[in-house]
């Protein structure tokens, strides 16, 4: 619908968030705020004693061509806060030979506090273009636990994504050392490339799971226990003080499925953000 329009004539969704928690005896409370154009935040009522729960949401209804999103999240010394998305974010056509959706977020954990990036799926629709980048800037004894998961096309829906540009990274730092990078770079016919068995063997749902904490390694066997008999493809290792689990699958329920199933052991006893049951 949009290929005939030029660059000029398309209009752009800019955001910007920022959020920030402190301690304040036992609680997680508040510190700063500020939210500008199609992205905000939401605070819903604590499900677990001393965590502070954020829901973010994107007024504009998906993410287009040209879009530019910079979400930053501060959990101070102590503070415990768990940071997920209203609903799945959903990438659309780029018009021929548009600009790239760009996305950047950060999140920042100081000393002995805990954080919970977990956002739903990113579902790219054909021909999308998106340049995204997550940094994680860790405290040496931190906690965190983290998932991106990536939905090529909804299976339900008979979508397949032929044509796309995708630029999508991942740095961890602890102890102002680097600890992880992880970068996804694919374009042309991703559909192809997706069948190929090195690449994902033709599985269209594809999740990054990461925990960084010090008894990260401890969790790897109760992990794998979980996550035995579940649909796709999964592997998980543990070293470092850190845990990555990496999934395929042929649908996002049952990505979903596994990673709810990580994240039961990881973050027992605690419950899914209620935004995972919607």
């Amino acid at each position: 619908m949009y290929d005939g329009a030029s660059q000029s004539d398309l209009q752009r969704a800019v955001g910007d968030l920022r959020v920030s928690f402190k301690r304040r005896g036992a609680e997680t409370v508040l510190d700063g705020l500020r939210q500008a154009g199609c992205l905000k935040a939401r605070f819903p009522r604590p499900v677990s004693a001393g965590w502070a729960d954020v829901t973010t949401l994107n007024t504009s209804g998906g993410v287009a061509s040209g879009d530019r999103l910079s979400a930053t999240f501060a959990v101070g010394q102590g503070a415990r806060a768990t940071f997920s998305a209203q609903a799945a974010e959903r990438f659309y056509r780029a018009p021929a030979g548009g600009l790239p959706s760009f996305v950047r977020t950060r999140i920042d954990v100081a000393a002995g506090a805990s954080a919970e990036w977990l956002p739903q799926e990113t579902i790219l629709f054909d021909r999308c273009a998106l340049d995204r980048r997550l940094e994680i800037n860790l405290a040496a004894d931190a906690w965190f636990v983290g998932v991106e998961s990536l939905v090529f096309g909804r299976a339900a829906m008979g979508e397949t994504v032929r044509q796309a540009w995708l630029r999508d990274g991942l740095a961890v730092r602890r102890g102002g050392h680097w600890l992880m990078r992880d970068a996804i770079r694919m374009d042309g016919d991703l559909a192809a490339t997706l069948d190929r068995k090195p690449v994902a063997d033709g599985a269209c749902s594809v999740a990054t799971l990461l925990h960084v904490a010090p008894d990260a390694e401890a969790l790897l066997d109760p992990v794998r226990a979980a996550l035995d008999g579940c649909a796709g493809e999964i592997g998980v290792s543990a070293w470092n003080g850190m845990l990555v689990a990496r999934m395929l699958a042929n649908d996002s329920a049952a990505l979903r499925a596994a990673v709810a199933a990580a994240l039961a052991v990881i973050r027992s006893p605690r419950p899914l953000p209620r935004v995972w049951m919607c």
